[in-house]
């Protein structure tokens, strides 16, 4: 890295360290094992952080299970929530419309005035009334503890609502106060008729720190580390219809590979870099999605420069389909006081089907979470696609960085704190 004056820049370093064990698939196979298993164990991890919740919000109530309920005696009882959606798309429906010359309903969201929400736990389930639970809020797979009474009609009215809230977060002291950036850049989709070759050269120019004057390229020694958050590649759905290539679509098909590896291999020559898979990434479907060839992290992913939770964006995108908020921000707080990263899986979002644990809770607050309690900060960050805006999401991993920085970080992304 060389500015106009010959001075040499030294690119600063930062400790990294991967910490996605949680996400890796072992012994998970499909053949001969059910769904309820993931439910169980999500419920009973739950459950128990629930109940150690409850003294310090209703401790004059008893506990009570869904089958114990009595009509208008006062209780709290914990179980796992389940939307009825009216909208929501079944298998065996695709079967009868595939004649159809259009979709019966559209597919960027399933919410109906009808929808309603259930409580289950291992002994039975009770529909759920009152206004204090919103079923355009919640989605099926969220665990809660609910105040309320059971009415004439045997359904639950609903007073109160206790979710687990975030997990606590672990005090990190940084050894450096220098200021140091993360870059985070989603949605490639190297491969798009649309995308820019120049928009993609001008991001990796500015990273390794051929672009700009000696500021730009002072800032640009700054950055520690790049993490490409998801959908890196997009191949023409016209090439993937179940039929037999001809050797020019054959190249077509590679070409993006290609592209990403060009680009890939000049960044790493300058600093560290991860790459996460996403929906249109050659990885598998269901989530957590595992590490191939190109694929370095697993999604989600957990790291540590800060503690930083990413995920490339199904979840959120799911929880756009069966529940609604102001923006994808919302999403990202839900998830987190939910303490789970994606609570639709196995219901609408596929995922393997884990038999003894549930990876997807979240054990520790992370403070930055892409896509609390009383003296936690969680940055909330939606990394918009870059081959649409042109814009990647610088973070700082350092404690001394400046307000004005501050606001530059906020405008280049779309971002927010949980207190």
């Amino acid at each position: 890295m060389e500015v106009d004056s010959q001075e040499q820049l030294q690119r600063k370093q930062s400790t990294y360290l991967s910490l996605d064990e949680n996400f890796e698939i072992q012994k998970e196979v499909y053949r001969g094992q059910q769904y309820s298993q993931i439910y169980f164990a999500r419920l009973h991890m739950m459950r128990t952080l629930l109940y150690s919740l409850v003294p310090n919000w209703k401790s004059h109530l008893p506990v009570c299970t869904v089958l114990e309920l009595e009509e208008g005696k006062e209780c709290i009882i914990v179980g796992t929530l389940y939307k009825h959606m009216k909208l929501k798309p079944c298998i065996l429906d695709e079967y009868s419309k595939e004649r159809s010359v259009a979709p019966l309903i559209e597919p960027h969201n399933f919410m109906h005035q009808d929808d309603y929400l259930v409580l289950e736990d291992e002994s039975g389930r009770v529909k759920l009334g009152g206004t204090k639970l919103s079923p355009s809020v919640y989605v099926t797979g969220v665990v809660v503890a609910l105040h309320g009474k059971e009415t004439s009609v045997g359904a639950f009215f609903v007073e109160d609502v206790l979710e687990a809230g975030l997990p606590p977060q672990i005090k990190r002291p940084l050894k450096s106060r220098e200021d140091k950036y993360v870059v985070f850049v989603s949605g490639l989709s190297i491969g798009r008729s649309s995308s820019n070759p120049l928009q993609f050269q001008l991001l990796v120019d500015h990273i390794t720190g051929h672009l700009g004057d000696e500021e730009e390229q002072g800032l640009a020694a700054e950055i520690v580390h790049l993490v490409i958050v998801g959908n890196s590649v997009e191949i023409s759905r016209g090439l993937l219809n179940g039929q037999n290539l001809a050797s020019k679509d054959q190249s077509r098909l590679s070409e993006p590979f290609k592209e990403l590896d060009i680009l890939l291999t000049q960044i790493a020559a300058s600093l560290p870099l991860d790459i996460m898979p996403g929906s249109s990434d050659p990885a598998n479907f269901a989530l957590p999605q595992q590490g191939q060839q190109l694929i370095t992290l697993l999604g989600p992913a957990l790291i540590l420069i800060v503690l930083s939770l990413i995920a490339s964006g199904q979840n959120i995108d799911d929880l756009t389909k069966y529940s609604e908020a102001k923006d994808k921000l919302d999403f990202l707080e839900r998830t987190l006081r939910w303490r789970h990263l994606a609570p639709t899986a196995p219901n609408t979002l596929g995922c393997y089907p884990f038999t003894d644990r549930d990876p997807f809770l979240i054990d520790s607050c992370p403070d930055v979470y892409f896509v609390g309690l009383e003296g936690q900060l969680v940055r909330l960050i939606c990394i918009p696609r870059f081959c649409e805006t042109g814009v990647a999401v610088v973070d700082s991993s350092s404690e001394s960085i400046t307000e004005r920085k501050k606001r530059e970080m906020v405008r280049k992304g779309k971002c927010g704190l949980i207190p």
